[in-house]
């Protein structure tokens, strides 16, 4: 298994390489730069102007050169400078990465759990009324836009009833998050948000688990504890779950991977700000390098999240690590 973990981290440097000339290539086609968002928010920006500007920034360079400085930088683990934010790259990135990471991690294990036991409620009732109540809510979940979700969420709890904070991940000159008060304070404001982001993965894990639940129960080692006169409760929490949850964990590192892509709508509508408020921010800003880091990262989390399902189907399911050596 240590040979194995060793050959996909050697693995990560070809994919991190091309995932940086993918990205590069995509941002430099994008029209506009750093410089002509400046221009036009001053309005009477003159040529020479943004000349300097760009030799400033170093826009003045063709694109294979800039290309190859930032490779070179990125060799040093140097993610370079947002000239936009007067700040560099990996100070932007590591202050914006708690925030996201509270509501990656409560948003997903609100959907993973609620998730899995409905599918697994679902997929004992089946054909009740019960399964077509779950099948329909996480049709639901399906087929409403996340940010509708958030801003209907808003209008109800926020604006009507007044249960929960509307934006921010905390009041304005509230109660330190180091104290009790600070983190009632904060769960209050990460309800919304999360729940908004979880709305759309709980259908998923529902449906996944569901499916995997009535196919293991389709087997013979079910139908053998069910002859001894175990519980239903039994046969499926301690035999049918286990063989049940390695899609699950599948979609779980897929999420932890890609939930960024999703968190930059939920932290747009509520203000959250982690990076994928930074990262829109950076879009429109044509910031170049803020925009690469970030990417980066979200890459390297997709690809460190697979080796981690991968160590944890070895876990589950030890026919697979064997099949690894």
């Amino acid at each position: 298994m240590t040979a194995y973990i060793f050959r996909r981290l050697l693995q990560i440097i070809p994919n991190v390489l091309v995932i940086v000339l993918m990205t590069y290539l995509l941002l430099r086609l994008a029209p506009g730069d750093l410089v002509d968002v400046i221009a036009g928010e001053s309005g009477a920006a003159t040529p020479e102007y943004m000349a300097e500007l760009r030799r400033q920034f170093n826009l003045d360079q063709s694109g294979f050169t800039i290309f190859t400085n930032y490779l070179a930088n990125l060799a040093r683990f140097d993610l370079g400078f947002s000239f936009r934010n007067g700040m560099p790259v990996s100070e932007l990135i590591v202050d914006r990465l708690g925030p996201t990471l509270i509501l990656m991690l409560a948003s997903i294990a609100l959907a993973a759990v609620l998730g899995v036991v409905l599918g697994v409620v679902s997929a004992q009732r089946r054909g009740t009324w019960l399964d077509e109540s779950i099948s329909t809510l996480s049709t639901l979940g399906f087929a409403t836009p996340v940010f509708w979700i958030g801003l209907m969420l808003i209008v109800l709890f926020s604006v009507h009833l007044r249960w929960f904070p509307a934006s921010g991940m905390g009041t304005i000159s509230g109660p330190p998050l180091g104290t009790w008060a600070g983190l009632w304070d904060l769960l209050r404001h990460l309800t919304l948000p999360a729940l908004t982001l979880s709305f759309f993965y709980l259908s998923i894990y529902v449906r996944i688990t569901r499916a995997a639940m009535l196919e293991v129960y389709g087997l013979d080692y079910i139908r053998t504890a069910r002859a001894k006169g175990l519980s239903e409760l039994r046969v499926a929490v301690a035999h049918a779950l286990r063989n049940a949850l390695l899609p699950v964990v599948t979609i779980t590192g897929l999420q932890l991977g890609s939930l960024l892509g999703g968190s930059i709508v939920v932290e747009t509508v509520f203000s959250w700000p982690g990076l994928g408020r930074l990262a829109f921010d950076a879009v429109f800003q044509r910031d170049l390098n803020l925009l690469l880091g970030i990417f980066l990262f979200s890459s390297l989390l997709v690809v460190l999240m697979n080796l981690l399902i991968d160590v944890l189907y070895a876990l589950l399911d030890p026919r697979i690590a064997v099949a690894q050596t």
